[in-house]
């Protein structure tokens, strides 16, 4: 599996089929990016200038929602992931 390094998040995106009113399903090319994501796996945190590390506020399993463009796609044993730094983060959804 992936290990993020320092204040780095690696997520899972949550894609959903989006139609249009008239049911037709969009091709890939136009739908939005997506924007809410499972924790896969964190970092242990950014390091400061005195030497201590500062932890992310989530932990894996969470439920995130990120900046839209935000981070880099990643493909591993034939599944996209997307690795983000946790100032990239949102919010968790609950």
């Amino acid at each position: 599996m992936l290990k993020p390094l320092g204040d780095r998040v690696v997520l899972k995106a949550e894609t959903e089929e989006q139609k249009t009113v008239g049911g037709i399903v969009l091709a890939s090319n136009v739908k939005e990016k997506p924007t809410t994501g499972k924790d896969i796996a964190v970092g242990e945190g950014r390091t400061l200038e005195n030497g201590q590390k500062l932890a992310p506020a989530v932990k894996e399993g969470d439920r995130v929602l990120f900046d839209k463009y935000a981070g880099n796609e990643v493909e591993y044993n034939g599944e996209k992931f997307l690795v983000v730094h946790a100032k990239d983060l949102v919010a968790i959804v609950e």
